[in-house]
């Protein structure tokens, strides 16, 4: 499965949810110790936009300042279309070829298509673990982006991006897997 096949299949997916967020979740604590809901739309939606820029061949942006709130007047609104937003970006031809400048270095455009992927079905589960939303992406494509994180986060995790991997029970399923792996309690 390509880059772009789980991007289409993880990014309506994040939309889903996001749609779904209401006001009163914003605030709600979420998996990822770092954030809040918000905090995650505020991540993805930075992030997104950050990859979209060079997805289009336009280079990295600039960071906006540290405690930002990049979610707008309409939170919702804001992150559904920066998502939407990354996916034309991403799709677009040459997109991929292109070396993306990442926080963790220059990459490929496919490799970074791969980071968001993992990095987007992981905060997914944490908008719907925090918000009581279901959250089942395809196991094939949930298996792709597992076997992805355990062949790249080994540095991300010894720089402090990661924490360290929860154990799961057994017959955990791949999505739990993934979550865990990234060191959140399933």
């Amino acid at each position: 499965m390509d880059s772009i096949q789980q991007l289409d299949t993880i990014l309506p997916a994040l939309v889903g949810l996001a749609r779904n967020v209401t006001p009163d979740q914003l605030d709600a604590p979420s998996p990822c110790t770092e954030f809040t809901v918000r905090g995650v739309f505020n991540h993805m939606i930075g992030g997104g936009g950050f990859f979209a820029a060079q997805f289009r061949g336009e280079g990295p942006p600039a960071a906006p300042p540290e405690g930002t709130d990049l979610t707008g007047d309409d939170p919702v609104a804001t992150f559904v279309g920066a998502m939407e937003a990354l996916g034309a970006a991403a799709r677009q031809p040459g997109a991929l070829d292109r070396t993306v400048v990442a926080p963790f270095g220059e990459v490929p455009g496919d490799f970074a298509a791969r980071y968001l992927a993992f990095d987007g079905t992981v905060h997914a589960w944490d908008i719907a673990t925090a918000t009581r939303q279901g959250f089942a992406p395809p196991e094939p494509v949930v298996a792709e982006v597992l076997a992805f994180a355990r062949e790249t986060i080994g540095e991300m995790r010894a720089s402090g991006a990661f924490g360290p991997a929860v154990p799961v029970p057994a017959g955990a399923s791949p999505l739990e897997q993934l979550v865990a792996f990234t060191g959140r309690a399933v």
